[in-house]
């Protein structure tokens, strides 16, 4: 059997053109960018930040009757919750001047923190479907889980600052109350700083978020939040320790604002502004360093 192979035609041979190619400027889909371009990245996407969390306070309880009114109920309910138990039934206010609006500041503000720091440390694990179909920086997530957790606490501060005025005793407004501001700043950069880094640790242990949950009631107790740190005065070592708490500072110099006419010590002031630039800088570098495991399925 005689088996004919096709003759192929002769005609001209393709010219083999060599091109160089300049692969310096190519970088890997979903490589680390350096630091400093990271945090410009971040700057580019502020509106997208911004406006999710804007998005998300308005939607956040749409499902409930009363809607965004929870966000005040909320800590009211835990004021009066606390209010009962340990002012009338455990006593815990007694030799604290204004009682009632100490326990409303220390619930209302720790709460802020509460929210920022848990919810911070859940948005890797609970975005994961955004963080395979988009390339951006994952830090973003973070931030924007804190500036709505800011913009959905305006009104509780609001609130809290109301309950101040009418309640007995009833605290007049002075110049003092505009020092909230900065503390306010601090104890959101702390809180940033804090949920970068737990977001990093949650992404790979997510048994953390639990614990987290746990850490944050412990935390309250170490806060003072509805006692005075004048309890501690004869076991120095632990009222020291308490003394660097940055959420104790936050409620310290906010009740020393707006309650006793003081503007704090320089001591208090210093230790929370360490706390929160040295916090926010090492949660920014820490995560920055885990950006390329976000996502990544183990």
């Amino acid at each position: 059997m005689t088996i004919q192979t096709p003759t192929v035609p002769e005609g001209p041979k393709p010219t083999v053109v060599e091109t160089s190619v300049n692969l310096r400027g190519l970088r890997r889909v979903g490589q680390r960018p350096p630091f400093l371009d990271y945090l410009v990245a971040l700057w580019d996407y502020r509106h997208f930040i911004f406006y999710d969390a804007q998005a998300r306070v308005q939607t956040g309880n749409e499902q409930d009757r009363l809607g965004r009114l929870w966000l005040v109920l909320g800590p009211l309910l835990n004021g009066l919750m606390f209010y009962v138990i340990m002012g009338v039934l455990l006593k815990a206010g007694a030799g604290i001047e204004n009682f009632v609006a100490f326990l409303i500041i220390g619930v209302f503000l720790f709460q802020m923190s509460t929210r920022s720091i848990t919810n911070s440390s859940r948005v890797i694990t609970g975005n994961k479907n955004v963080i395979h179909a988009f390339q951006f920086p994952r830090a973003s997530l973070v931030l924007a889980s804190n500036v709505r957790e800011l913009l959905a606490n305006i009104p509780v501060i609001i609130t809290m600052l109301i309950l101040v005025i009418i309640l007995p005793e009833a605290e007049e407004i002075s110049w003092r109350w505009f020092l909230l501001l900065p503390i306010l700043a601090f104890q959101f950069l702390f809180n940033l700083g804090l949920g970068l880094i737990l977001a990093r640790v949650v992404s790979v242990f997510n048994d953390a978020s639990q614990i987290i949950s746990y850490a944050m009631r412990l935390w309250m107790y170490g806060s003072c939040m509805f006692f005075s740190i004048d309890r501690f005065n004869e076991y120095p070592v632990i009222k020291n320790i308490m003394e660097f708490n940055p959420l104790y500072n936050v409620l310290h110099l906010a009740r020393e604002c707006l309650l006793y006419g003081g503007v704090g010590d320089w001591r208090a002031w210093s230790i929370l502004a360490l706390w929160a630039l040295g916090t926010l800088a090492v949660g920014m570098v820490f995560f920055w360093k885990g950006e390329e495991t976000y996502g990544r399925e183990l």
